[in-house]
């Protein structure tokens, strides 16, 4: 499955689409990218004069990328239109802000992935290198 199909069997659409590329993915974690683009609903009033991203839009990202699309690829072709990845777990730790037009990599490594429950250590990295935020996410295939 290449990186554009697994992308393509995400659950999500704009603006609630919050991936742009895989970078790389195997059996043991998933790297991706997203940029916030200034446009975004959630920017027109969180800290007015002064947008950042909300929190739960960064688990979001980190969710999608590092949870979703490392576990279509796990599931391979046993992910279909009646799958689903359902968050079970998160406990994340926000050091930076994100600001409108950043770009953020998301890096998901796979703690376990047994009875359909898919554990990962997550961290997001913006461009000049910084962690913005990381730490554990889970969810159980349905």
């Amino acid at each position: 499955m290449t990186n554009q199909e697994i992308i393509a069997k995400l659950p999500y659409s704009k603006p609630f689409l919050f991936v742009d590329e895989i970078v790389q993915i195997d059996e043991n974690g998933v790297e991706g990218t997203y940029v916030f683009d200034d446009s975004l609903y959630f920017y027109n009033g969180h800290f007015k004069d002064n947008p950042i991203t909300p929190g739960v839009i960064l688990t979001e990202v980190m969710a999608q990328i590092g949870l979703v699309c490392l576990g279509i690829f796990l599931l391979n072709d046993s992910f279909n239109q009646r799958s689903s990845i359902a968050l079970t777990s998160t406990e994340m730790e926000f050091l930076k802000p994100v600001f409108p037009n950043e770009k953020v990599i998301v890096i998901s490594e796979k703690i376990y992935f047994r009875f359909g429950k898919l554990k990962c250590k997550v961290k997001m990295i913006n461009e000049r290198e910084e962690v913005v935020c990381m730490g554990t996410i889970a969810g159980m295939i349905v």
